[in-house]
């Protein structure tokens, strides 16, 4: 039950998604070119910032009762739509990823110190590629997976949704070893650094 470790994720900038988040309606929203030149600069500035990394656990499962996912060592989740999600599954991968504590500094900085729009680009962008970076972690498994003919969900599931408890955040957290990539949780359950998220997804036989 050793996570794979990622020290530094390649991912794409989401241009269109992180527009997105910062309230950009193609129809709707116009723009000039120096905000856009603006926008796409402090984009460009958190390239330099982020500090993008993950773990990742390939895990058997037994779903019992429909409502409890059993993992090894006596581990388990209790969720009806958790489980209704990973039907037909015998495997998950679990995987967490951060954007790292130096963006969350800057934006902190800019919010704080007068350039509340780069702040909010910033925090916009980091929020997007973190996202960005479990969807990296899923191609990863989907290529090595296509040897066992098998492949994964098209989605993911969190703590926090339905009735996944955010409690299960503090197990995920330890299966991944978070730790070891510089991310804490509180007694709430919350990640820190804020720019931290966690899911998981099923591993099914390809059709």
């Amino acid at each position: 039950m050793t996570p794979l470790f990622f020290e530094s994720i390649p991912v794409t900038m989401p241009h269109s998604a992180i527009y997105r988040r910062l309230g950009y309606r193609k129809e709707t929203t116009r723009i000039s070119p120096g905000q856009r030149e603006e926008v796409e600069s402090y984009i460009a500035d958190a390239l330099t910032i982020l500090q993008l990394k993950g773990s990742a656990l390939r895990l058997p499962i037994e779903i019992e009762k429909s409502v409890l996912i059993s993992l090894p060592e006596g581990e388990a989740f209790a969720s009806r739509k958790l489980a209704r999600f990973l039907k037909g599954a015998h495997e998950i991968i679990l995987m967490g990823a951060t954007a790292g504590t130096a963006v969350m500094e800057a934006i902190q900085a800019d919010i704080g110190g007068g350039n509340a729009t780069r702040g909010v680009v910033l925090d916009a962008t980091a929020s997007e590629v973190v996202d960005a970076a479990l969807d990296w972690i899923m191609g990863y498994f989907r290529q090595s997976l296509r040897r066992e003919g098998k492949t994964l969900l098209n989605s993911r599931f969190s703590a926090g949704y339905g009735d996944f408890a955010l409690e299960n955040q503090r197990l995920i957290h330890r299966l991944l070893q978070m730790d070891r990539l510089n991310v804490t949780i509180t007694e709430s359950c919350l990640l820190v650094p804020e720019k931290s998220v966690t899911a998981v997804t099923g591993i099914i036989t390809s059709v």
